[in-house]
């Protein structure tokens, strides 16, 4: 391959990259904990837009409960949101034909 494909196929996948993070920005993640008692809503970027509890876990008596329960949530969220990226981003990398990728 030369330098200028080589630069050219770079360019390309570097547009592929920036279009796949806005996209993933954009997208929505649910996951909930508790029988659906704690909900918790991230971006594709992995960013938390919004924690919803029931009332029915809230307890003065019982906050041990309700920090696993939105723990719980939070990990699951973020981590869909990780293997969301992980696979948009493994789908570039397969497709640059580069021994190695996607790690």
């Amino acid at each position: 391959m030369n330098i200028a494909k080589m630069m050219s196929a770079a360019a390309s996948a570097q547009k592929k990259m920036t279009k796949i993070q806005e996209d993933l920005a954009q997208r929505e993640i649910e996951a909930s904990s508790g029988g659906g008692k704690v909900t918790v809503r991230v971006t594709g970027a992995g960013d938390i837009l919004s924690i919803k509890i029931s009332p029915e876990v809230v307890s003065a008596d019982d906050v041990e409960l309700l920090e696993d329960l939105v723990l719980s949530a939070v990990r699951q969220a973020t981590g869909d949101a990780k293997k969301i990226a992980s696979d948009e981003m493994g789908k570039l990398t397969a497709g640059l034909g580069i021994p190695g990728l996607p790690f």
